[in-house]
C-alpha cells in the first residue's frame, strides 16, 4: 500500500469514526469532523500532511501525491 492510499484510508476511517461518535456519544464530536475536513483542505493547498509524515516514518513507500 502506498503512502497516498494510506492517508486516504486513514482520513476516511477517522471521518466515519467521528460521525459515529457524534451520533452515539456527543454532538461535540462534530468538531473532530471539522478538524479532519480542515486538515484535508490544508493538505491539498500546501502539499503538507502530518499523517503522511507519520506514515513515512513507519516506512510506507511513497506514492505520487506526497513527495
Amino acid at each position: 500500500m502506498t503512502l497516498d492510499r494510506s492517508v486516504l484510508l486513514f482520513a476516511g476511517c477517522m471521518t466515519l469514526l467521528s460521525v459515529v461518535l457524534t451520533a452515539f456519544v456527543s454532538p461535540h464530536f462534530v468538531w473532530f469532523t471539522v478538524f479532519i475536513g480542515a486538515n484535508l483542505i490544508q493538505s491539498s493547498l500546501t502539499g503538507f500532511c502530518p499523517a503522511a509524515s507519520v506514515f513515512r516514518a513507519f516506512g510506507i513507500k511513497k506514492g505520487c501525491a506526497f513527495e
